[in-house]
């Protein structure tokens, strides 16, 4: 199970490095950048209701199977699309792939915390934020080499295929409780009303630094690919410390505690980095928001998972679709304002957005 959350987040990685390139290639504005960024949440949005109901009819298993194989096959279209059209239908496949994974994936890990008996589900993230780490690391490497974009999504693709063959047969099957219990998809009611609120807002903060963090180095401070890229890399380095010790914390202070810490220490450093206006302050900055918020979305699926009366396949998908329309909102929504005040002012905003969390974290059941 592990090795699937490393997956999932190397092949997003993966990704990360090309965007500031493809903007280049095809010669768009930061507009017309976030429309197409559009695309992966997209994608995700579509997928993810779709993926709670064939856990629920197939297991979880098959369908992380089918989601991961095909995020692997998906990862090197967009770097073959020569223009904005085929770019945009690229990205939506892009983003239905890691949508369904990330649903199904999630739903598995809620069962083996459940069958642990306690918080691990820091953990499992955390090897996703490894993944995006090693991921990042190999984009800086391999493109700073001279490397062609394709030779770099292919390799990734086929390595992390190869890791997936070998984790994949290991996941629990269909006949988990949890999935016999399972129902459809609902849209976010109630308590997860609320859990996909403030997800939505941590999902747009991570999807700014995966799409825009690489962008504004590169044009606000004249980074090339390989520095560029050591912005998101120090994003997934501090989240995946915060998540592979969060575990921990979380068991000794409650995950409420750990949201009123995390999410101030994202929106601090965030804005002391961009207020300092240096790439190195930059960096810091990136690395805070990935450690300040490093615990928070594996609390809110925690949560979600166990949310009564409501299987957690379906509880996840609920509140992960919710999350996800802040990637949906988000992308276009930087682009168009940082065209009107700047990009490096509209992260700023973001920055103010990272405290909402920490004044609603009494959503969040202490007993999760």
């Amino acid at each position: 199970m592990l090795a699937i959350f490393f997956v999932n987040g190397a092949l997003l990685a993966s990704w990360v490095p090309h965007i500031p390139l493809i903007q280049q290639r095809l010669g768009l504005s930061e507009g017309m950048l976030g429309i197409a960024l559009l695309g992966v949440a997209l994608g995700s949005i579509i997928s993810m209701p779709l993926s709670g109901i064939m856990c629920h009819q197939f297991g979880s298993r098959r369908v992380t199977t089918i989601a991961t194989f095909s995020f692997c096959l998906t990862l090197p279209l967009p770097i073959l699309a020569s223009n904005l059209p085929l770019l945009i239908i690229t990205l939506v496949a892009l983003g239905a792939a890691t949508g369904s994974m990330d649903v199904s994936m999630n739903s598995q890990a809620v069962i083996v915390e459940h069958r642990y008996g306690k918080a691990i589900m820091s953990s499992f993230h955390g090897f996703f934020s490894l993944g995006n780490l090693i991921g990042a690391g190999m984009g800086v490497l391999v493109l700073s080499a001279g490397a062609a974009q394709i030779q770099h999504t292919l390799i990734a693709s086929i390595f992390l295929g190869i890791i997936s063959i070998i984790a994949l047969p290991r996941l629990l099957p269909k006949e988990a409780p949890d999935e016999e219990n399972a129902s459809n998809f609902r849209l976010p009611t109630g308590p997860l009303l609320g859990l996909g609120a403030l997800t939505f807002i941590v999902f747009l903060a991570e999807g700014a630094m995966a799409d825009w963090s690489a962008v504004y180095l590169q044009n606000s401070h004249a980074a090339g690919p390989g520095i560029s890229a050591i912005g998101f890399a120090a994003f997934a380095l501090m989240m995946a410390v915060g998540r592979l010790s969060g575990d921990k914390f979380v068991r000794l202070f409650g995950p409420v505690a750990t949201l009123r810490i995390g999410a101030p220490i994202a929106a601090i450093g965030l804005g002391l980095g961009l207020f300092l206006n240096h790439p190195i302050a930059a960096i810091i900055g990136f690395g805070c928001v990935g450690l300040g918020l490093s615990n928070l979305v594996p609390i809110f699926f925690s949560a979600a998972g166990r949310t009564p009366n409501i299987s957690s396949s379906a509880a996840i998908a609920a509140v992960a679709t919710a999350g996800y329309t802040g990637l949906l909102a988000g992308p276009p929504i930087i682009g168009f304002v940082a065209e009107v005040i700047s990009l490096p002012a509209t992260l700023g905003l973001l920055a103010v957005c990272l405290l909402i969390p920490a004044v609603f974290a009494y959503l969040i059941p202490r007993e999760t």
